[in-house]
C-alpha cells in the first residue's frame, strides 16, 4: 500500500513514496550554529539523503524512514511541526537588526507572530510573511497576510498567495505598531476560521463575502 503524508509526525511523503522528509522548526530562518550542527547530525545518523534549504526558510531533512520519524523528532528540542491545514511557518526578513534599508524590526513582530500562531488548525494552509520595508523581501504580497515596514509603522496586506493560480493581496491598514498588527493578524484569522469554506485560501473567502465585509470585521 501507498504511503501518505502523516500530519501528526510533520512528515511529507516523498517521490519514491517510501522515504519521508521533516522540517524542525526555524522561526524566520535565524538559526544559531549549534542547531545546524544538530541537523546536520541528525541527517546522517539516521541516513538521510540530503538537507534542502526552502523557500520558507526552514531546513528539509529529506529521505527519511517512516520507522524513524519518532527518534528523529527526540533529537530536536523544539518538537512543533505545520504541514497541511495549518498556519505555515512565518517568513520574515532581517529587518531592522542588520539591514540597513529596513524601516521596522520584522523579526520581533514575525517571532511574536510565530510564538502565538504557528501549526495552528486552518481551513487551508495559511501562510504570512513579514518585511522590514517596502521592498517586501519576505514576498508579503503573496501572502495571506503580510506585514511591512514604512516610517510610519507597518502597513497590513491580505489575501494573496503563491502557486498556479497566484493572487496578489490587498492593503487593508497602515501606521500599525507591532501590537496592533498582532491584533490584526488575530482578527483576519479568527475571520478566516469562521467564514473559510475548506480548502479555500483567505484571498478565496475575502472574494466571495465581499472585500468591504471582511475590512468592516477586521478593522
Amino acid at each position: 500500500m501507498a504511503k501518505a503524508n502523516i500530519p501528526g509526525k510533520g512528515a511529507i511523503v516523498q517521490r519514491d513514496m517510501e522515504t519521508y522528509l521533516i522540517h524542525p522548526h526555524i522561526p524566520g530562518g535565524f538559526v544559531e550554529p549549534a542547531l545546524l550542527r544538530k541537523i546536520a547530525d541528525v541527517a546522517e545518523k539516521y541516513n538521510a539523503k540530503y538537507l534542502k534549504l526552502t523557500g520558507a526558510q526552514r531546513i528539509a531533512i529529506i529521505g527519511l524512514q517512516e520507522k524513524d520519524l519518532d527518534n528523529v523528532w527526540a533529537e530536536f528540542e523544539d518538537r512543533s511541526k505545520a504541514i497541511g491545514l495549518t498556519i505555515r511557518s512565518i517568513q520574515m526578513c532581517p529587518g531592522t537588526r542588520s539591514c540597513k534599508k529596513a524601516k521596522q524590526d520584522s523579526p520581533g513582530l514575525g517571532f511574536a507572530l510565530d510564538k502565538e500562531f504557528y501549526g495552528k488548525p486552518a481551513p487551508a494552509k495559511f501562510k504570512m510573511g513579514i518585511s522590514g520595508c517596502s521592498n517586501c523581501c519576505s514576498d508579503c504580497w503573496l501572502k495571506d497576510l503580510g506585514f511591512f515596514g514604512t516610517d510610519e509603522g507597518f502597513t497590513a496586506v491580505a489575501g494573496g498567495k503563491g502557486g498556479g493560480t497566484a493572487k496578489i493581496g490587498r492593503e487593508i491598514a497602515t501606521g500599525l505598531d507591532q501590537e496592533q498588527a498582532i491584533a490584526l493578524a488575530r482578527r483576519v484569522i479568527a475571520f478566516y476560521q469562521e467564514n473559510a469554506k475548506a480548502p479555500e485560501r483567505l484571498g478565496g473567502t475575502i472574494d466571495r463575502l465581499g472585500f468591504d465585509t471582511f475590512l468592516k470585521a477586521v478593522l
